[in-house]
């Protein structure tokens, strides 16, 4: 038998298929954004409809493909896909409500309580100037911080400018004055023992509860403890809000520029809402 050792014929790119883990709603939402989005500007034709390029984006989004692979699989260029990207991250993240907005809504709705919590999106290795800043040396990875507000029901409210890596939980908060913002609507916070400290208020009103903190001579006490694990079961929907943002795969390493980063969270956040609470 003669063996073949010429190339395979075709010298076009070879595709493959896969399932898109999202609803139908979350690809027609987003379709219908884009596709007001150019009535708006007034846009006469794109390379591809708008169906097919939220398809895409979420692609892009939700599995974290390459941009250049999906776009020789369309035809299209990379800087295109990357265009594409930017505008829907830019489109969706003006949806997402504002800090005021939330807790408002929150305390029109008869709500009093909100949960906060804070958590880590880890980065490529950063090189030059910003190496030290975006290290974190409490998770021991490059990453920026982001400080979340959620409801009781787990839904994720809102969701902080990025900071770098290094900065803290606790001065985060104090950045986006998220005290004077909860107190001005109302409304009580719970937070872990990181945050011990951020409300200034006096004990017999506090805005935002902590738990108890053991020091070296002063250990925690048996009621104190039964009251950490009580804020520990509220708090644990917190932990669920925050495994849902990142299931969007493009957040296992984020590689796009730190200033494109604050936008895409809170368009995924958009996202979220639509895909989980559908």
């Amino acid at each position: 038998m003669r063996n073949n050792n010429d190339p395979a014929g075709g010298s076009g790119p070879l595709v493959y298929q896969c399932r898109l883990p999202l609803s139908t709603a979350t690809v027609s939402f987003l379709a219908e954004t884009l596709r007001a989005h150019l009535k708006k500007i007034n846009s006469r034709w794109r390379k591809l409809p708008p169906g097919r390029i939220a398809v895409i984006v979420l692609a892009a989004l939700r599995c974290d493909q390459r941009l250049a692979d999906l776009a020789d699989a369309n035809s299209v260029s990379r800087t295109t896909v990357d265009r594409w990207v930017k505008e829907a991250v830019t489109l969706l993240a003006a949806k997402a409500e504002r800090l005021e907005r939330a807790l408002k809504k929150i305390a029109r709705k008869g709500g009093c309580l909100v949960l906060i919590d804070g958590s880590l999106v880890r980065t490529r290795r950063r090189s030059g100037p910003e190496k030290k800043s975006f290290w974190s040396g409490k998770h021991k990875c490059h990453g920026l911080l982001i400080i979340g507000l959620v409801d009781t029901r787990g839904r994720l409210l809102w969701v902080s400018a990025v900071r770098p890596g290094r900065a803290s939980e606790f001065t985060t908060c104090r950045h986006n004055k998220i005290t004077e913002q909860l107190r001005e609507a109302g409304l009580g916070a719970i937070a872990d023992l990181g945050f011990v400290g951020l409300d200034d208020q006096p004990t017999d009103n506090p805005t935002i509860t902590c738990g108890y903190k053991a020091a070296r001579n002063r250990p925690v006490t048996p009621a104190q403890k039964e009251v950490n694990k009580l804020l520990a079961a509220e708090r644990a929907v917190c932990e669920h809000a925050f495994a849902h943002l990142k299931n969007w795969r493009i957040l296992t390493r984020l590689r796009m520029d730190p200033k494109w980063a604050t936008p895409l969270l809170r368009a995924l956040m958009v996202l979220t809402h639509r895909e989980v609470n559908r």
